[in-house]
């Protein structure tokens, strides 16, 4: 009699061993299987987008709650470089790849997929304390190599001596536009001041009266303003005009309406680029953004959105 119950038990706890090791290596038990509304991804992007893609990612895993996107938020060179090392597969960006980029990520058999998403600005911020709020690309290139320092160079009736310019971090996005964009290649002023993050811009800005910090233009948005017709009010935003021939009139602010009209100056594309052969996370994501859904939560960020139409509004005042 025991020796039966010893047999039962033994051929019991084998097949009870081999259950476990068939659960073990079912695939299914890993995790859950990617597919473009499902898995687990890292990204990278600029951190100028924190705000956009806070939004994005917060939304479309609430919508497919099997999705899981880990956000990285670095400087330009390095959300660049990690799309090229193959440690993401999917970056947001303010510029194409190189032809040396793509041909790296070709030979790899990765082949890159470049999507614009949106229209930015690039903001000029000073003090609340600076009356002086009217600037023309002439004076900003001045400033941005280091051939106007004081205020007074370009404000006769300042008082607020030495200029201090401030961007975010030397490798941004926004450094590599001023440098490209602005001053047609020429080396910025070596008196930059870098502050890490555009809410440090902001920050040190808003302390500063002799200031101007260069930020996106998603990060200048009153918070409490769901029309985006305002902005912060711990800082001014510039208006910017192309010339100096009636400076007040064609000056314009980084509103949505001028960004995408083309009268503000200083405007710039933003882009997915996906190194997604499988068509996986990282598509479903991109196809996110660029759906009604996505374009809209872009369009409330105060920058336009690639697809979404923008409402353009004419206010008039009673004579």
């Amino acid at each position: 009699m025991m020796v039966k119950k010893s047999f039962c038990f033994s051929v019991c706890s084998a097949f009870l061993l081999i259950g476990i090791l068939f659960a073990c290596n079912t695939p299914q038990k890993k995790g859950i299987t990617e597919s473009p509304t499902s898995g687990l991804i890292k990204i990278s992007a600029d951190q100028t987008f924190e705000p956009i893609m806070e939004q994005e990612i917060e939304v479309f895993e609430g919508l497919y709650p099997k999705a899981n996107i880990i956000p990285v938020y670095a400087d330009e060179v390095d959300v660049i470089t990690s799309l090229i090392q193959d440690s993401v597969r999917l970056a947001v960006t303010t510029r194409k790849l190189s032809p040396e980029e793509r041909e790296s990520l070709n030979a790899r058999k990765l082949f890159p997929k470049e999507v614009k998403i949106a229209t930015d600005g690039v903001a000029l911020i000073v003090n609340k304390a600076n009356p002086d709020t009217l600037i023309t690309m002439d004076q900003i290139r001045k400033i941005l190599t280091g051939e106007v320092t004081e205020w007074n160079q370009i404000y006769p009736q300042s008082k607020l001596g030495k200029l201090q310019l401030v961007f975010d971090n030397p490798n941004s996005s926004t450094v590599r536009f001023a440098i490209d964009s602005i001053c047609a290649g020429k080396p910025l002023s070596k008196n930059l001041n870098a502050q890490e993050s555009n809410e440090n811009v902001i920050d040190y800005v808003a302390e500063v009266p002799n200031a101007i910090g260069v930020i996106g233009a998603s990060w200048i948005g009153n918070k409490n303003d769901s029309t985006r017709l305002s902005f912060s009010d711990r800082i001014t935003v510039m208006g910017v005009s192309r010339d100096d021939i009636a400076l007040s009139a064609n000056s314009y602010q980084p509103y949505q309406a001028y960004l995408a009209m083309g009268l503000y100056p200083l405007t710039r594309d933003v882009y997915i680029i996906t190194t997604d052969p499988k068509s996986g996370l990282p598509s479903g994501f991109t196809t996110f953004v660029g759906s009604d859904k996505g374009q809209r939560i872009i369009l409330k960020t105060g920058i336009v959105p690639a697809t979404q139409a923008i409402r353009i509004v004419n206010v008039r005042e009673n004579l």
